[in-house]
């Protein structure tokens, strides 16, 4: 049987970039191939929980399961541990690496290093790590990212993440719901929960918004808890704000469907050219809100002014008054927030579908 394997430094956060690389597994499945992962744990059920993402092939063939051996990567000392990585890497077809901006030489057919994070120090081009990149190509996930990596000398192939696209054929019933999605942690691209409370109270202070609530989805690792207990203490334990850590998939859903409008703080006041690392990479919330009729407003930095058209299928603001101002002109239009859902329900259908996705991945791999 063909082989894929993936090495991902990151995979016990299983955030966004995780999910992206794990749905490029899910094609390489589909089409016959073995997925398997270098991890010292089997994670197959936390996968499934967290993003609902299935890897066996289609009813009538045999099944494929995720695999998962014993992490070759963790050690990095050479020479011993260069060569086992040699050997064991010969035999796959094909070889993802998620790059924590250590490169080592891959003996697989077929080499591809996901770009995830813009962040110039993860691609350095020093001679050695020249040699070890050469028979490479990186692929990344935004036009951001890619546009980034090019100006550093790093060519890369663009791949869009896809997403589950419901399958309704209506919007879904609304409640005066603020939904925000994102991990809750401080460093990096923090997704600014801090400053999504405060904009939150300063919202409703306007009476046309007294009855909404604000919902925080994010996933919590232990050693963000504190900044989580940080955020409880935003909130004055207003009962109209909601902190919701670690919920599982479908969960997440149904407060998809509920929620009328879609906030996305991260990046929130940093310049992009300077810092591409703390803005938004590509933005696959604000896309999953638009699936289910939740008009997205997003900060205007990074990944999501390639996939918000303003006023069409969402909102990109430049600092508060901005997202005040945008909110209360379209409450005052039921008609436009209807067409604006509809758009948004059309947008992500038509560009971010597994059928598009399955697509691009097959051309992309050459499968």
């Amino acid at each position: 049987m063909k082989k894929v394997a993936l090495y991902d430094p990151y995979l016990n956060i299983l955030g966004g970039g995780e999910r992206y690389v794990l749905s490029i597994l899910k094609v390489f499945a589909h089409h016959g191939y073995q997925p398997i992962i270098f991890w010292d744990s089997d994670l197959t059920k936390k996968i499934k929980d967290k993003f609902s993402l299935q890897f066996n092939l289609p009813a009538g063939r045999q099944g494929i399961k995720l695999e998962f051996v014993p992490n070759i990567f963790k050690n990095r000392s050479f020479p011993s541990s260069t060569l086992k990585k040699l050997q064991s890497l010969r035999t796959f077809d094909y070889f993802l690496y998620v790059t924590d901006g250590g490169y080592f030489f891959s003996s697989a057919k077929k080499n591809y290093i996901y770009a995830m994070v813009p962040q110039q120090s993860l691609y350095s081009k020093s001679l050695i790590n020249r040699l070890k990149m050469s028979n490479y190509t990186f692929i990344t996930h935004s036009k951001f990212t890619q546009n980034q990596l090019t100006g550093w000398g790093i060519q890369t192939k663009l791949l869009y993440p896809y997403i589950d696209i419901p399958d309704i054929l209506s919007l879904p019933k609304k409640e005066k719901i603020i939904l925000c999605v994102g991990r809750f942690f401080k460093h990096l691209h923090s997704k600014r929960q801090d400053l999504t409370i405060k904009a939150f109270l300063l919202l409703k202070k306007n009476p046309v918004f007294h009855d909404y609530k604000l919902i925080i989805v994010g996933g919590l690792q232990k050693e963000d808890e504190t900044y989580f207990t940080e955020l409880e203490s935003f909130s004055h334990e207003d009962p109209s704000i909601e902190l919701k850590p670690n919920i599982s998939y479908n969960l997440l859903t149904e407060y998809y469907k509920k929620s009328m409008f879609y906030w996305h703080f991260a990046g929130f006041g940093i310049d992009e050219n300077r810092h591409p690392e703390l803005v938004e990479h590509m933005g696959i919330t604000p896309i999953e809100a638009m699936t289910y009729g939740s008009i997205p407003f997003c900060y205007a930095a990074g990944g999501p002014k390639e996939i918000i058209s303003q006023g069409e299928n969402g909102f990109l603001f430049h600092n508060e008054d901005e997202l005040m101002k945008q909110m209360l002109d379209l409450q005052k239009n039921q008609d436009r927030i209807q067409s604006i859902q509809k758009q948004g329900m059309e947008f992500a259908r038509k560009n971010f579908s597994y059928s598009v996705f399955e697509k691009n991945v097959i051309k992309l791999f050459q499968l």
